[in-house]
């Protein structure tokens, strides 16, 4: 009998080629399934409406320029229709308060592209602090993972090319560190043996300025086996220290302090998350941790003084312990506060802890609720002197509320409204209700609905979910929901399912590896749960997901296709057979298993959903939509899914955008086109306007 976990059964292989002849002919497969797909989508007559509609939005002018500060500037990338690529821009911070802010353009990545014909897609920059003259710039082709990184100059507003000594990385997955003006740390594909089996920098090497980069010395190294490896540099006045560290897997890290020339290990669990900031290590257990005769559970925040770290004492200071129904969603830090951002059954809360304070105080901030809060910093802890040391931004929004942006200052209520959304769609009468659904192994589950007001079983309801890497899905504001859905008579329904974190690291790992089901028996239960409710029926229940959602939405095809009329599958995991030999797919296996094991395979082979297609079933007619460019998650997935659909004689969609990286789509015109194509096949399946 032949083992069904071998490739050589495998008669759709041919479309994961990328490269030479056979990956011709995949994209000739491709441009062909894009052609017959736009062909029906693009002929309904709300595809255009909706696609217009939504490139306003994406270009509208009265959006939030949401910004990062670096020194005496806030620093933005900015893209609308003049600007499809972006103009990285900065402005004083003074000056973001107005209306009109008087952005000074540093980089215009349109102008750039089409002086050296490439399709770039800025993936950020890292500035030297403290003095932010320099920076590296990340550039990616068509806005896959993979970039290249070239020095600019934050005075002079340009590039300093390899041949006057500027820093120049060529186009890989890369990790890259400032040491000091002249040195970098590098992390990223040397050769044969520098990169992981996930395709991540497995070598650290220091890089002097004017030598060549592949005969940089190795400073550290990990294992093939190994996600990757990293380094970071802490400039803190009176702390300066540089860290190393490997990723054993995605939810175990090994760490390392350097000093002296020596390696020393930090003693900590491998899965919590360690952060130190000036005299302070800050700890966050991803498992129960039993120190000093105390077990702190999954999910608290510890905070422990770095000298009694070093002289091996651990009795930490408890900043946050979870409850049923509340979790640390995140935190951060002000030059004197450590700010909580805490979910109550998915809606935010917010604390603050004054570290000043001898003991450190507690103190509940009065903000807006419910919906979504966060904390965006300002403070820059590598500055001698910071004015903004204790303010941050606040954002909130919800379902509903258009995002806010104010300027606030920790140990007080007070906040100052620096930026307000326009509303993007009219949701006069709508409303958010909260329900939960009982799983199949009796867990309630928790899901918003958002609709307008007198809608039955026969509206067209979009479920969405993710379930994965303790990823969240908290309220949002969306334009593009609340004008394609929302206002046309649709319902949007929304999964916060286990394998997310919105009830901290033990809702996430109740549905990783061998559990990895319990993800789906969740949000099947909300579909059966609204339709039980007679808020739809399966002819009108459409489902979407993307990444890992995109595999929670096709396992759930698979598994009950009498269940949904309509399916989104994007830039999805499908065959998880070979998951882990796609690209960054090996980094993935804490998250689900590995196929090579038998073990693992059981539980896998279950629910794959690229194995389990049968012939005689008759599935919804799905969409899967995926990228060329997608370098993290493979697009032969989707290919290969669609293909064996269509060899069953089972009718789908498909679209392949060719640049866009795991995004989908590398500017607003190709957002607009694909989301366009999205819901107007939502439409079409699941009929209304």
């Amino acid at each position: 009998m032949t083992d069904p976990r071998s490739a050589t059964t495998d008669e759709f292989l041919w479309l994961e080629a990328l490269e030479g002849e056979e990956g011709e002919r995949a994209l000739d497969w491709v441009k062909a399934r894009n052609a017959e797909s736009q062909a029906v989508l693009q002929a309904r007559p709300d595809f255009e409406p909706i696609r217009q509609e939504l490139l306003q939005l994406l270009n509208a002018q009265d959006r939030i320029p949401h910004v990062a500060r670096r020194g005496d500037w806030f620093y933005n990338l900015w893209q609308d229709e003049a600007h499809p690529r972006g103009l990285w821009r900065r402005c004083r911070i003074e000056e973001y308060a107005q209306p009109d802010p008087p952005w000074t353009t540093v980089l215009d990545l349109d102008a750039l592209g089409q002086a050296e014909q490439r399709s770039w897609v800025f993936h950020g920059a890292n500035a030297l602090t403290p003095d932010y003259r320099r920076c590296l710039v990340s550039l990616s082709d068509g806005g896959a993972d993979a970039a290249e990184m070239r020095e600019f100059d934050l005075e002079t507003l340009r590039f300093i090319p390899a041949e006057d000594g500027g820093f120049f990385v060529p186009e890989a997955k890369s990790d890259v560190e400032w040491l000091d003006a002249d040195t970098l740390l590098v992390g990223s594909d040397f050769g044969p043996g520098s990169l992981t089996d996930s395709g991540y920098p497995r070598q650290v090497r220091r890089w002097a300025r004017g030598t060549p980069l592949d005969q940089a010395p190795v400073l550290f190294e990990g294992e093939a086996s190994d996600v990757s490896v990293g380094a970071s540099v802490d400039r803190t006045p009176g702390y300066e220290r540089v860290f190393f560290s490997r990723s054993l897997d995605f939810y175990n890290e090994a760490r390392f302090l350097w000093r002296d020339g020596q390696m020393l290990p930090i003693d900590l669990p491998s899965d919590m998350s360690v952060h130190a900031h000036g005299p302070w290590w800050l700890l966050r257990p991803r498992s129960d941790w039993t120190v000093a005769g105390h077990t702190h559970p999954a999910g608290s925040l510890l905070l422990l003084e770095d000298e009694a770290f070093w002289r091996g004492e651990r009795q930490p200071r408890i900043l946050f312990t979870p409850t049923p129904g509340r979790s640390l969603d995140d935190y951060s830090l002000t030059h004197h506060h450590v700010l909580l951002t805490i979910s109550e059954h998915v809606a935010s809360r917010l604390e603050e802890w004054d570290l000043s304070s001898r003991p450190p105080a507690l103190r509940t901030v009065q903000a807006p609720f419910p919906g979504t809060l966060s904390v965006q910093t300002l403070h820059d802890p590598e500055l001698p002197q910071d004015r903004f040391g204790d303010d941050y931004l606040l954002h909130y929004c919800d379902f509903l509320t258009p995002d806010t942006v104010s300027l606030a200052r920790a140990g007080s209520d007070a906040r100052t409204p620096l930026k307000q959304r326009g509303a993007q769609f009219d949701a006069q009468g709508m409303t958010v209700q909260q329900f939960f659904a009982r799983s199949a192994d009796g867990e309630n589950v928790p899901y918003f609905v958002i609709g307008g007001p007198g809608q039955g079983a026969d509206t067209p309801t979009l479920l969405y979910g993710y379930g994965g890497f303790e990823v969240s899905l908290q309220p949002w504001y969306s334009g593009t929901n609340g004008r394609a859905w929302l206002t046309r008579g649709g319902r949007l329904v929304v999964a916060n399912i286990r394998g997310g974190g919105e009830y901290g690291p033990q809702w996430h790992q109740a549905a990783t590896g061998a559990h990895k089901q319990r993800s789906f028996d969740d949000f099947i239960a909300v579909a059966e749960d609204l339709i039980r409710r007679g808020l739809t029926r399966p002819e009108r229940l459409g489902i979407m997901g993307g990444s890992n959602g995109g595999l929670l939405v096709g396992a759930c095809m698979v598994q009950r296709p009498e269940l949904f009329g309509a399916v989104v599958c994007q830039v999805p995991l499908l065959d998880m057979r070979r998951y882990h030999l796609l690209l960054a797919g090996a980094s993935w296996m804490a998250e689900y298993g590995d196929p090579d094991d038998a073990q693992d395979w059981a539980a896998l082979s279950a629910y794959s959903p690229y194995q389990n297609l049968r012939p005689g079933v008759s599935y919804p007619r799905a969409l899967f939509a995926t990228s060329t460019r997608d370098d993290r998650v493979h697009p032969g997935h989707a290919r290969k899914m669609a293909a064996r659909l269509l060899s069953l004689g089972q009718a789908c969609y498909y679209y392949e955008n060719i640049e866009g990286g795991h995004g989908g789509a590398a500017d607003n015109q190709q957002r607009a086109q694909l989301q366009a194509l999205e819901f107007a096949y939502l439409w079409q399946q699941l009929g209304g306007a």
